[in-house]
Formats: structure tokens, sequence, C-alpha cells
């Protein structure tokens, strides 16, 4: 066991360079809030998906959660007249300024304004136009969403002693999903994020270890309290949760094959296993991301003010 948790920890540096040299993985939260009240939903979404083709054209993938690094735009009315004719219109302009910024410490880090003008005959198709004279795929966007992403980068890279320090202390208090939570969102961009990868993964061994003692308690417990073929179900809940690179994996096998022995067919169960033919180290990257995100979706703020970026 010690064994191959060593070779992986090499095969994850490996693949760390690997990963490196094919893409970025900076991802952004896109939020759409900040607009004025008479905003049309239709309009909104359009707006979405504008702010969205800007990530995808600039490699900036979109985030399920709020950690700390974010994308949005505002909207503010500029002027409003009334164009003669049949039918009457309205002619609006808008300025929309654009924001990548860090939520936590309340900083931005790139800004970028633009004004254009949307002419309908209601306020939902002025809006709508308005937003569909955005252009995304400009020079003076492409060097707003770089500055935004080098001053992230530059964040991680700064920090990085601070923050794996920081998560670190989180495990000693064994609050692993909190640490990886802290650690799963560093673009692979930053200098240092091989010491963030390797931090991460002793933190999962700490996680899925003391899990694993943890559920192998439980589903003895279950076993002993009724040798059959409901107290192999009941411990077959916790024996799930156990993790194949565990270090009591090899424990928790021995009970599987004690319950199932004396269960038989009766018992249709099978230990957790990686899935064959996949990366091995991919997929154990995937399931501490997978430990991190579910933390940090419990943990989104209900409200979002974002007032402090005017």
């Amino acid at each position: 066991m010690i064994t191959a948790l060593l070779c992986l920890g090499t095969c994850l540096c490996g693949m760390a360079q690997a990963e490196k040299n094919a893409s970025s993985t900076l991802a952004l939260k896109l939020l759409i809030e900040d607009l004025p009240e008479d905003f049309p939903e239709a309009a909104k979404m359009r707006l979405h998906s504008k702010v969205s083709g800007l990530m995808t054209q600039n490699g900036i993938l979109s985030s399920d959660w709020l950690n700390r690094f974010f994308i949005t735009v505002s909207a503010v009315p500029l002027t409003k007249d009334i164009v003669p004719g049949t039918p009457v219109r309205i002619a609006q302009n808008m300025e929309f300024t654009f924001y990548i910024a860090d939520y936590v410490s309340q900083t931005v880090f790139s800004s970028l304004a633009v004004e254009t003008k949307g002419i309908g005959t209601s306020d939902t198709k002025c809006y709508q136009e308005a937003v569909s004279h955005i252009r995304v795929n400009t020079q003076q966007f492409k060097e707003f969403v770089d500055n935004g992403k080098a001053k992230i980068i530059d964040y991680y890279d700064r920090n990085a002693d601070r923050l794996i320090a920081q998560a670190q202390s989180q495990a000693k208090r064994k609050e692993y999903e909190a640490a990886l939570f802290q650690l799963i969102d560093v673009p692979m961009d930053c200098k240092s994020y091989d010491q963030y990868l390797q931090a991460a993964d002793d933190i999962y061994q700490q996680y899925i270890d003391y899990e694993c003692e943890v559920n192998l308690a439980q589903a003895r417990t279950q076993w002993m309290s009724a040798q059959n073929a409901k107290g192999a179900s009941l411990a077959a809940e916790y024996l799930a949760r156990i993790m194949p690179d565990a270090q009591c994996y090899d424990a928790a096998m021995e009970l599987y094959e004690e319950i199932k022995g004396k269960v038989l067919d009766d018992w249709h169960f099978e230990m957790k296993k990686y899935q064959d033919g996949v990366d091995l180290e991919s997929q154990r990257i995937a399931a501490m991301r997978e430990v991190g995100v579910a933390f940090g979706e419990g943990q989104q703020p209900t409200t979002t003010n974002l007032s402090w970026l005017h």
C-alpha cells in the first residue's frame, strides 16, 4: 500500500506537468446579478451568453460554485430617447462594465467598460439589441481577460506557502473537505501548481484513511449486531464509502469476504474499485475534486452583494 502511494505521488507530478503543457484550468464563477431592476430576463440571458462566449474564447472554464474569483458585468442606462415614426421606437444608450474580481478580498483584478446603443419598439427589445452589439471577440476584451487571469495566477503563486499551510492546518483539525476546497481551483498555469497538487493529494489521503476507519468500524458494528442479510445490507452502506487506496481497505475487504461467505448469493454488493482501463491518477484527482466541490456547494452564499465593485 505504501509503495503504491509513493508511486502514485510520482505519477501525480508527472501527470500535472503533462496537464500543464496541455491547457490552463482557470475556472471563474459567472455572476450576472448587478443589473437595473427593469433589465428584462431575455436580455439578461443574452448577456449571460455573451460572457460565457468571452470565457470560452479565452480558455476560461465556468465554475459551478463561488470560491473567490468570478467574472461579472454591470449595466447602466445612460440616455433614453423616443425615435418618431410608425411605430414609435426607443433608443437606449447603455454602458456595460465587465469585471474579474476577488469576492473574498473585494478586489477588482480587471475591468472594461463599453458603450452600446439599442433601438426597439419596447424596452425589452431595446435592451436586447444593446446587448447584441457587445463584441467580445476584440483585442480589448482579450486584454481584459489576460490581465485578470495573470493577477489570479500571481495571487496563487505569491500565496502558495500561506494557502497550503492554511489547508494543512484545516486537515489537522480533520476539516479535510474544507482543506481540499481551498486547493482544487488552482490553475495549472501557476508555477506552484505541483505544490498545491501534492498538498491536496496528501490531505486527500488523510481524508480517505480517516473515513475508512470510521466507516469500517460502523460496518463491523452493523454486522456483529445481525449476521444475516439485514446486517449485511446495513454494513454495505458503510463499506461502499471506503476508497480503494485507503490504508484500511484490505481490512475492509476481509470483512467483505467474511460477510459474503455467510450470506452467499443473498448479498449483491461489491467493494468500490477504480475503473479498469482509466488512468488511476486521473480518477484519484477527480475523486479529491469531488470532495472539495461537494463541500464548496454547501458553502455558497444565499445572496451575492456586488455593490462594492463600483
